[in-house]
């Protein structure tokens, strides 16, 4: 995606990512809003995006509705596909 663009817009349905993808990003990812362990628990979920944002260089950050913590967009999936 361009830079200050998000791929799920606020109400779109959106799912986590597997559990393998999350323990890879935390381990990986060493910036801004870590992911951490607790919410690996949330991995395959299904949510609405209550809120998007932008850190400084476009990465975009995601609030998803009864999840806890910011999310980043390569952490998120779309909802309405199954699998």
């Amino acid at each position: 995606m361009p830079p200050y663009h998000e791929q799920f817009p606020v109400g779109s349905t959106v799912r986590i990512a597997d559990r393998p993808t999350l323990e890879a990003f935390a381990r990986e990812w060493k910036f801004h809003h870590p992911l951490n362990a607790e919410r690996l628990e949330f991995a395959d979920r299904v949510a609405v995006v209550k809120s998007v944002g932008f850190h400084h260089g476009g990465d975009v950050l995601y609030e998803l509705d009864g999840i806890p913590g910011i999310w980043h967009e390569c952490c998120i999936r779309d909802g309405t596909i199954s699998g």
